[in-house]
């Protein structure tokens, strides 16, 4: 099993996109799609203050029929941020996604943000190591040597 450090570390791209507190939710929307991710961290100076999410998007601006470029980032992001350290699982990521219905987890070490963990690569991770064992099996049944 993996840990949250592996992951990112298996990531082409580990940049982590933030913005700010005062920005436009529009701001916030077009990064997201410009970076083709579904998250960004809210930052107020040095500090998190928030996620905002598309799903924050759909449901408090679009929904309420806000207009987005009028909608500071503060107004609909989530202010209670579940986050991993990079030393947890894949299943403690996996867990806390399923029960909290998550897509996005940040990851934060000695209270820095390094990384941010999706669904996403949390699949793909799980998909990686079926197709290791696989291979492994595989090998075992024609009597040859694992690699």
């Amino acid at each position: 099993m993996a840990t949250v450090a592996q992951v990112l570390s298996s990531k082409p791209d580990q940049t982590v996109f933030t913005i700010a507190t005062g920005a436009s939710v529009y701001d916030a929307i077009s990064m997201m799609a410009e970076k083709h991710i579904g998250a960004v961290i809210v930052t107020d100076g040095d500090q998190i203050a928030g996620i905002v999410t598309e799903r924050d998007y759909a449901r408090k601006v679009v929904l309420m029929d806000r207009s987005s470029k009028q909608t500071p980032v503060r107004d609909i992001m989530t202010s209670h941020v579940r986050y991993v350290r990079s030393d947890q699982t894949t299943d403690d990521c996996m867990a806390l996604m399923t029960e909290k219905r998550m897509r996005h987890l940040p990851v934060i070490d000695e209270g820095r943000l390094v990384g941010m963990i999706s669904i996403g690569d949390l699949v793909k991770n799980i998909i990686s190591e079926q197709q290791f064992t696989i291979q492994q099996l595989e090998l075992y049944i024609r009597g040859e040597q694992a690699r």
